[in-house]
């Protein structure tokens, strides 16, 4: 099918968004109260939707209801995770409840709420391209409308003095996995697609998790609770050393605060490389309540004698991996500690092996000449999120969720969704429209500590709003 030439937007706006996950929702919604800000978000999917295959029954959220998509920063907005609860009339039922961590699943039903009653938002778009008007000082975005088949449908151009990129991340499959994965009829899934699959499983004669984090403790757990005693038949295998707890002491958990990521990004390129492989254990590590769970539940099925036909194995490594029968699969795994060798048969694998970050390559191929690389290739990213481009641009592109090596740890963490938006809407209106405390931690990192500094450099006006854009 020929589709007409795009159809162009007459004014630039203020700000456009590509992507609409939790991180560019708490952005649109501290936006939304700004009478002089036009800006609109584009996500390719047709509605909200945040890693439906893991919205396991009891999975909780790993971070305190209060990290939503805008407390931390407007405790007063209409957006909060309370105010969704009165407009729905269960604050009574969550007081009683006394829940500081919410389920997965209502985390879900709360961003959906936000995303069907916020405006500006435009499900089924998909953004192609994005390039630099240098004779209009724009960015011009080119997006395909789909219909509800996720077909193309038209397409459209529409153009900013500024972006922001929360296009997040992608489930990671590990190489020697990859053919069985790719096969049709093969039951090796990653994790993010668990509850398509989980009957599927649940009738497998043997089932292997990889993966020794949150995600396959979870799906782990899932599994063992729903097969029976006696006959479980799995394995969960991981290449990390342990299962480890996740850390989340009170001064731990200060490595997530504004004070440690000003902190961090000062630091020296090859120093936060180190850093980020160093602190695993802060963001993929285990929460010690599912580790109790999982521990409870084995010692359940003692009991009546015997043990459960569980085998728990840290320390692995899938090398290759193989298809040997119609409904068998061969892992061949590596102890590393041992040093040690041997070939693994099962009828069906979950792989909890993570995400990484979505390649903003393809998406900003037209920025390319623009951007400022660090020395492993990676875009450099300033401390206000914003992408270091060339003097010629005069516009901003930001960034949410990309900038791990730049940012440390709390980059993908939801309790810094709602300061790291007031930082970008600051910076980009150059007013202080949402104030941000100085000191957010009583660890001093570093001999100097860097606090913030209220914002008050002048940007450029805002253009008035425009009916109809």
């Amino acid at each position: 099918m020929t589709l007409p030439p795009p159809h162009e937007s007459e004014a630039p706006r203020d700000l456009v968004g590509i992507g609409i996950g939790p991180f560019n929702l708490s952005l649109a919604a501290l936006a939304q109260p700004l009478a002089e800000l036009d800006a609109v978000f584009y996500e390719q999917r047709p509605g909200f939707d945040w890693h439906p295959g893991l919205l396991i029954e009891g999975a909780t959220v790993q971070v305190p209801f209060l990290a939503d998509l805008v407390t931390l920063a407007a405790p007063d907005s209409r957006w909060t995770f309370l105010n969704y609860l009165r407009e729905r009339d269960r604050l009574f039922p969550f007081y009683f409840a006394e829940r500081f961590h919410i389920q997965r699943a209502e985390y879900d039903a709360y961003c959906r709420w936000v995303a069907e009653n916020l405006p500006g938002l435009r499900f089924s778009h998909q953004v192609d391209a994005v390039h630099w008007n240098g004779e209009r000082d724009v960015f011009e975005i080119d997006f395909t409308r789909l219909d509800a088949d996720g077909e193309a449908d038209s397409l459209g151009r529409t153009h900013s003095r500024n972006i922001v990129l929360g296009v997040g991340t992608t489930p990671y499959v590990p190489d020697p996995l990859k053919p069985l994965v790719e096969a049709p009829g093969v039951p090796v899934i990653h994790a993010a697609d668990y509850l398509d699959h989980r009957e599927a499983f649940l009738a497998a004669g043997h089932v292997t998790v990889v993966g020794s984090g949150q995600s396959g403790a979870e799906v782990f757990l899932d599994l063992l609770r729903r097969r029976p005693t006696g006959g479980e038949r799995l394995h969960w295998i991981g290449r990390g050393e342990a299962f480890a707890p996740m850390e989340y002491s009170k001064l731990g958990l200060e490595h997530f605060t504004p004070d440690y990521t000003r902190y961090f990004h000062a630091l020296p390129e090859d120093v936060r490389d180190r850093l980020v492989g160093a602190q695993w254990q802060l963001h993929k590590g285990i929460d010690a309540d599912t580790i109790a769970a999982i521990h409870d539940e084995l010692y359940h099925r003692t009991l009546g004698g015997g043990w459960p036909d569980a085998v728990l194995t840290p320390g692995v490594v899938v090398r290759t991996a193989g298809r040997i029968a119609t409904t068998q699969i061969e892992l061949h795994v590596e102890h590393v500690q041992q040093n040690s060798r041997t070939r693994l048969t099962t009828n069906a694998v979950v792989l909890a092996t993570g995400y990484r970050e979505r390649p903003l390559e393809p998406m900003l191929a037209g920025l390319d000449p623009y951007l400022r690389r660090d020395a492993g290739g990676r875009p450099r990213v300033d401390e206000d999120y914003r992408l270091v481009l060339d003097p010629r641009v005069t516009g901003s592109v930001y960034v949410q969720n990309a900038e791990l090596h730049t940012h440390g740890v709390g980059t993908p963490d939801l309790g810094l969704a709602a300061w790291r938006s007031a930082t970008i809407l600051n910076t980009l209106t150059g007013k202080e429209l949402y104030p941000l405390p100085a000191r957010t931690a009583f660890t001093s990192f570093g001999l100097e500590p860097r606090h913030r500094v209220p914002q008050t450099r002048q940007a450029p006006a805002l253009t008035p709003l425009v009916d109809g854009r």
